[in-house]
């Protein structure tokens, strides 16, 4: 086995340095761990943002839309300034000319999708959350195929019905135990959630393209830029009354810091895993958030932990070896075959970088 450089890239001469032969190879390298245990942390974030989200909702501060606007506003002041340091004021201009608008609609479309998700919450019942939020699974799929060409092998499909399936479960626990809340008006609760759910999808795919041909600091520059523009106008046509009834104290600026900390870590995090992996792969790792957060819930909110969430969260991880059970890069979805290996952006996560950087398990 052979390798030459070409135009600064590691060429293989034989396809068998760089996959695995054998069926579940995959999940026993080092590459399948990181991707898992990313997945994991990501998930954990959300579990931290949506606990804070609920210390707030039982404050009765309904302020959806202005808890997330310094998250954006963090990532505009360590991203954009990073961009403008790296790329210089010029060519930083250039790239908000001829690319601001696509990340413009990127940003809105995340604000409202974290929005209408929020929202829903207040209107309809948990099941019907919990069992619509999964639209963004199909979102992802679809988009992945229609405008990436992403060609799913039927291993990778049962991989994602296994972890609807431990979302099904979740749900069947939720009933069996009562869990489920009341909703104040289910049908708008329901298209609130179907809205943003597939909002989350569009995101995700989008944000997978955006980081896969460009640096991070730029994309999540440009998101938090915009993002912090669109959520602050929607915080004053929207939220300007209850920001007049919040209880500022102590505990409020808790809360607030610890929901921005952990949503800072989140949006830090995700390029990194769509680099490595996909946006399908992102989705189906957040699916243990639910999980995650009845075992917090059992500190602090009392919950129960019933046997069928612990089948849930197998199901979910059972679901995600599947999906890479028959994957033969040794680099899993990093590749991306609709971005080429010679185009995209050479940065952490990526497959250009893996190849620049000498990796033990590519034989080369």
């Amino acid at each position: 086995m052979t390798s030459k450089l070409v135009d600064g890239l590691i060429t293989i001469s034989s396809a068998e340095g760089r996959h695995v032969k054998r069926p579940f190879s995959f999940i026993f390298t080092k590459y399948f761990l990181s991707i898992l245990v990313l997945g994991q942390i990501l998930s954990l974030m959300i579990v931290s943002t949506n606990t804070f989200s609920q210390l707030l909702a039982n404050r009765a501060d309904d302020i959806p839309t202005f808890q997330s606007l310094f998250n954006y506003v963090v990532l505009a002041l360590i991203y954009t300034t990073t961009s403008i340091y790296k790329m210089g004021l010029g060519k930083w201009s250039g790239m908000i000319r001829d690319r601001g608008w696509k990340y413009f609609a990127l940003a809105f479309v995340d604000v409202e999708a974290n929005y209408f998700v929020v929202k829903s919450y207040k209107y309809t019942t948990l099941l019907s959350c919990q069992l619509l939020d999964a639209l963004a699974i199909v979102t992802v799929v679809v988009l992945s195929f229609l405008f990436f060409k992403v060609r799913y092998h039927w291993t990778k499909i049962l991989g994602i019905v296994v972890c609807l399936g431990g979302l099904g479960m979740l749900v069947l626990s939720d009933f069996l135990t009562g869990k489920d809340s009341p909703g104040l008006d289910k049908v708008k609760g329901d298209l609130f959630m179907i809205l943003g759910a597939s909002l989350y999808g569009i995101t995700n795919v989008f944000e997978e393209f955006f980081v896969s041909k460009a640096p991070i600091y730029e994309v999540l520059g440009q998101l938090g830029l915009y993002g912090a523009i669109v959520n602050g106008i929607q915080v004053a046509i929207l939220e300007r009354d209850q920001l007049n009834n919040v209880r500022w104290d102590g505990k409020m600026g808790g809360y607030l810091v610890g929901f921005n900390i952990s949503m800072g870590i989140l949006y830090s995090g995700t390029p990194i895993l769509l680099r490595m992996s996909s946006a399908v792969f992102y989705n189906l790792s957040l699916l243990s958030s639910d999980f995650w957060g009845l075992v917090v819930g059992t500190q602090l909110f009392g919950y129960n932990l019933y046997w069928l969430y612990v089948i849930s969260f197998i199901l979910v991880i059972g679901g995600i070896v599947l999906y890479y059970a028959v994957e033969r890069n040794i680099k899993g979805e990093a590749e991306k075959p609709w971005l080429g290996r010679k185009e995209g952006v050479v940065g952490v996560g990526t497959y250009r970088q893996c190849l620049l950087v000498r990796d033990p398990e590519i034989e080369v």
